[in-house]
């Protein structure tokens, strides 16, 4: 009796483990919709595996559900400064190169303001012209997004001078930009010899753009061309103010000067 008791205990846990298994193993014969389907890879997530292979992702290297604008920066252009995207510019001094002048495979640095408290950092794809350029770039909202990366983006360059300290980005249609973005130039994966590259003709005149939706440079910085109720003014009219000082209104020639 005690035998065929271990017997029958036997028999019983063997038939549970075939019936395990077959419920976890997916029949051969089932069919792609009754098998449980995977969720797809996404092009961050190949991105991540293809640049961080056998590497230790740290706190910080994402953000909105991808990978934020710093380390793909540093894994893209090899260009290795430490710190937040606005403190980039000041930490590359007496390690990298810096300019105005856009080069393939540079950093272009926009500075913090009232919409991007952390600045941002975007890579050089192609150079266009003088006044565009085409950028990849993380964690920026806005068209062309696959994943939280976006590839060949155009940039205008609006600043007067043709220095890069002012920048447009597209909007995904052929002449479309969007804000006025302050930056500081670009970083270059050399050492830093201690001069500016700056470039050394005269300004390239600026593209026909859409209007711009806001210009988020510090009103000081706009130009001449934002005082509107300057270029108002007539030439060389004073007010006084009820202190009886006399004030100059500036016209749009002395703007320009």
């Amino acid at each position: 009796m005690h035998s065929w008791g271990t017997n029958t205990k036997s028999l019983i846990f063997g038939s549970f483990l075939a019936l395990s298994y077959q419920i976890a193993a997916p029949s051969a014969d089932a069919s792609p919709g009754q098998q449980q389907r995977q969720r797809p890879e996404t092009a961050y997530e190949r991105y991540a595996a293809a640049k961080y292979r056998g590497k230790t992702v740290l706190r910080g290297q994402y953000a909105r559900g991808g990978l934020s604008c710093v380390p793909f920066a540093r894994s893209d252009s090899g260009i290795a400064v430490t710190g937040n995207a606005w403190q980039w510019w000041a930490n590359a001094a007496g390690v990298y190169a810096r300019g105005s002048v856009p080069e393939p495979g540079s950093v272009l640095t926009f500075r913090s303001n009232g919409r991007m408290r952390l600045g941002h950092v975007a890579v050089v794809s192609r150079v266009i012209n003088p006044r565009e350029v085409e950028i990849e770039h993380a964690n920026w909202w806005g068209p062309g997004m696959n994943g939280g990366v976006a590839r060949n983006i155009p940039v205008v360059d609006v600043s007067e001078a043709n220095d890069w300290t002012a920048v447009r980005v597209g909007l995904g249609q052929p002449g479309h930009f969007g804000s006025v973005y302050p930056t500081y130039g670009f970083i270059y994966d050399r050492p830093d010899t201690g001069v500016m590259v700056a470039a050394t003709g005269t300004p390239a005149p600026q593209p026909e753009l859409n209007p711009v939706p806001s210009d988020l440079r510090p009103r000081t910085e706009r130009g001449w061309q934002t005082y509107e109720e300057v270029a108002q003014a007539p030439a060389g009219r004073t007010t006084h103010s009820a202190s009886g000082q006399v004030h100059r209104v500036a016209t749009l020639t002395d703007r320009k000067e």
